[in-house]
């Protein structure tokens, strides 16, 4: 398991929440992903949806982790919203090439919100991802009352927030212990 703080990018401060923290559980057949949101009291959750792919979840609070294999300028990009939507992405090189990646079987997601904490759960087959070791980013874009948006990473690295950028991929998941 591997827990992360994550940074807002400072040209979008938030407007109450305090700090997010990533966390990576590599769990057999599955990835289990959590997003833990501290100051939640105005944070806007994106009503059910119901399972299925969807496109532009960024564009309201939605959780994002990118996958690159060691030495492949190609990645993968998966997002997940509290809707229930989600939607899995390849590139094979810097926001170049984008299809949308194949899944076996949907992700699941759960979000818990109460007044001042939020945790966003997902399950992801691990079958649908590039076998470790690998880079990766986790990120959020997180919207709160009053149109504020902010947006949250390992790192940024330039004047606008860009998940897809490299810096952005500032952890690494060992390949699993096979002894």
């Amino acid at each position: 398991m591997q827990t992360h703080s994550l940074i807002a990018h400072p040209g979008f401060a938030p407007a109450a929440v305090k700090k997010v923290t990533a966390r990576v559980t590599p769990d057999g057949e599955w990835l289990r992903l959590r997003w833990r949101i501290e100051g939640a009291q105005k944070l806007i959750v994106p009503p059910f949806a119901g399972k299925g792919r969807a496109d532009g979840l960024w564009q309201a609070t939605c959780f994002e982790i990118f996958i690159q294999p060691p030495g492949e300028a190609g990645y993968v990009e998966l997002n997940l919203s509290p809707s229930e939507r989600w939607n899995a992405y390849d590139f094979v090189a810097y926001r170049q090439g984008m299809s949308e990646r194949s899944f076996p079987r949907e992700p699941s997601c759960a979000m818990r919100k109460g007044e001042a904490l939020a945790i966003f759960d997902a399950a992801v087959p691990a079958s649908a991802l590039p076998s470790a070791p690998w880079r990766y980013g986790m990120a959020a874009v997180i919207e709160e009352e009053g149109g504020t948006k902010s947006f949250w990473a390992l790192a940024h690295n330039a004047d606008k927030p860009d998940f897809h950028d490299p810096a952005c991929f500032a952890a690494e998941l060992a390949a699993p212990d096979r002894a």
